[in-house]
C-alpha cells in the first residue's frame, strides 16, 4: 500500500464516479487513514482489497411510478447500492429525500461498510432511498409510493441477501407500508428482511432511540478520556428528527444540557434546556416546524437560517444531515470552547472543517463510529427476529452501550497501534477495514 498505489487509485476512483462529491469525499477520508498502514499489510495491496472494496458489489437504480390523490402519476427514483457483502448481509437505511442521488447513496453504503463493521456484528455494507419526499403527502399518497418502490426492490433483498432499515423520510410508518408490499409480494412472513419494525409485528424496543443513545454514549465515552462526563455541560444537538430527540433525551439522563435544535427554517435556543415532550409533541405528532417550539416554550428563542454552531457549547451533536458543519462552523465551535463533536448524522462535518477542530485540539468522533448505535441495534432487531424471540428494554440497551464503548476502544487502540494516538478518524478507518478486508481475504476474488 506505497503513497503512490493510493494516490493512483484514489485518482481512477474520482474519475470512474465523476460528479458525486459526497462519495469523493468519503473516499478520500478513508483513503487517507489507510496510508497508516503503508508497508504493514502487504496482503492487502497483492490482493487489491482496497480497490476492490471502493467498488460496490450491485448498483440498482429503478422507476417509481405511483398515483398522487388528485389521480395524476408521478415517476420518482428507486436506488439501492449493495456495496459489501463480507462480513454478513448488506444492511443500510432508505432515505427518501429529494436530495437522494446516485452519488450520496454509495456515499453513504461506503460509509456504512466500516461503520457495521465496528459493530462487531454479522452485517455487511448497503445504502438505498429514493427523490420521494414524503413531507405533505397524505397517508394515501405514502402508501401507494412505499408499495410502488417495494414492488421494484423486493427481488433484491432478503433476511439473508440485504436488509434495509428506516433513515431520513423513513420511519415506522414507511417501513411497515414497505414490509407489508414484501410480504404480500413474497407470501412470506420474513420479519428479518426489514429493521425499524413496529414493536407488535417484529420491531426491537431501544431501535426507535438507538442512533441519538448511541451518539450520546459515545460522546461519553470521548469525555471520559479527558477526565470529564456530561455533567453539567451544555450540549448543542442540531437536527429535531429521531437521532436529535433521542440524542438530546440520552443527554438529559447523563447529566447534560442540551440547549439547540433546528430543522431547515432555523434553530432554537433553549438555555434552560430543551423541553423533550414539547419538542416531540411538535415534530413526531404534529410534523410542525422547529418556529413552533420558540412559540409555545417561555425563554426560547428562534432564530430563522443561520447555524446552530454559532451558539456556545462545550459538546456539539450533528444530528441533521451531511455537510451541515462548514469551516466558518468550526472556527465558531473552537472559539466558544467546545471540547467534543461527535457525529450523529452521517458525514456532517466538511472536510477541512474536520481539520480545523483536530489541530485546535477538539475530540472528534466520525459518524461512521459514533452513529453507530443505529445500525447495531437494527443487527439486534436481526436477531430477536432470527430467535422469534424478544429482549427488554434494559437488556436491549445495555447492548447497545456496551458496543459503543467497545467501538470507542477499537478506535482508541487502533489509532495507537498506527501511530495516530488519539485520532478518532484514523482509528474508525484502519479498524473497519481491517475487519472487512480480513473477510474479502479469505474468500478469495470474488
Amino acid at each position: 500500500m506505497a503513497r503512490e498505489s493510493i494516490d493512483d487509485l484514489l485518482e481512477r476512483v474520482l474519475a470512474r464516479n465523476p460528479n458525486e462529491p459526497e462519495f469523493h469525499q468519503a473516499v478520500r477520508e478513508v483513503l487517507g487513514s489507510l496510508r497508516a498502514m503503508e508497508g504493514r499489510h502487504p496482503e492487502y495491496e497483492d490482493a487489491r482489497i482496497v480497490a476492490q472494496m471502493c467498488e460496490p458489489e450491485r448498483q440498482i437504480i429503478f422507476r417509481v411510478p405511483w398515483i398522487d390523490d388528485a389521480g395524476t402519476v408521478q415517476i420518482n427514483r428507486g436506488y439501492r447500492v449493495e456495496f459489501n457483502s463480507a462480513l454478513g448481509p448488506y444492511k443500510g437505511g432508505l432515505r427518501f429525500h429529494p436530495s437522494v442521488n446516485l452519488g450520496i447513496v454509495k456515499f453513504l453504503g461506503f460509509e456504512q461498510i466500516f461503520k457495521n463493521a465496528l459493530t462487531g456484528l454479522p452485517i455487511g455494507g448497503g445504502k438505498g432511498g429514493s427523490d420521494f419526499d414524503p413531507h405533505g403527502k397524505s397517508d394515501d399518497e405514502v402508501m401507494r409510493f412505499c408499495q410502488s418502490f417495494m414492488t421494484e426492490l423486493y427481488r433484491y433483498i432478503g433476511e439473508y441477501t440485504d436488509v434495509p432499515a428506516g433513515d431520513i423520510g423513513v420511519g415506522a410508518r414507511e417501513i411497515g407500508y414497505l414490509f407489508g408490499q414484501y410480504k404480500r409480494i413474497t407470501n412470506r412472513y420474513e420479519s428479518g428482511v426489514l429493521t425499524g419494525k413496529g414493536l407488535s409485528w417484529g420491531g426491537s424496543l431501544v431501535r426507535t432511540e438507538a442512533t441519538g443513545y448511541g451518539a450520546a454514549a459515545f460522546a461519553q465515552e470521548m469525555l471520559g478520556t479527558l477526565g470529564m462526563s456530561f455533567d453539567g455541560l451544555t450540549v448543542g444537538v442540531s437536527g429535531s428528527g429521531n437521532v436529535a430527540i433521542y440524542a438530546i433525551e440520552k443527554v438529559q439522563q447523563l447529566g447534560g444540557r442540551a440547549i439547540t435544535a433546528s430543522d431547515s427554517s432555523g434553530y432554537v435556543v433553549d438555555e434552560a434546556g430543551i423541553d423533550l415532550e414539547l419538542l416531540k409533541q411538535i415534530k413526531e405528532v404534529e410534523r410542525g416546524r422547529i418556529g413552533e417550539y420558540a412559540e409555545r416554550r417561555s425563554g426560547a428563542r428562534f432564530v430563522k437560517g443561520g447555524s446552530v454552531w454559532e451558539v456556545p457549547m462545550d459538546v456539539a451533536l450533528p444530528c441533521a444531515t451531511q455537510n451541515e458543519v462548514d469551516p466558518d462552523d468550526a472556527r465558531a465551535l473552537v472559539q466558544n470552547g467546545a471540547k467534543v463533536l461527535a457525529e450523529g448524522a452521517n458525514m456532517p462535518t466538511q472536510a477541512d472543517a474536520v481539520e480545523i477542530l483536530r489541530d485546535a485540539g477538539v475530540a472528534f468522533g466520525p459518524g461512521k463510529a459514533a452513529n453507530a448505535g443505529g445500525v447495531a441495534t437494527s443487527a439486534l432487531e436481526m436477531q430477536q427476529n432470527a430467535g422469534r424471540d424478544t429482549w427488554t428494554f434494559e437488556h436491549t440497551e445495555e447492548r447497545l452501550v456496551e458496543i459503543m464503548k467497545n467501538i470507542h476502544a477499537d478506535c482508541l487502540a487502533t489509532a495507537e497501534e498506527y501511530g495516530h494516538p488519539g485520532d478518532y478518524v484514523a482509528g474508525a478507518n484502519i479498524a473497519g477495514f481491517r475487519r472487512v478486508a480480513d473477510a474479502m481475504l479469505a474468500f478469495g476474488v470474488v
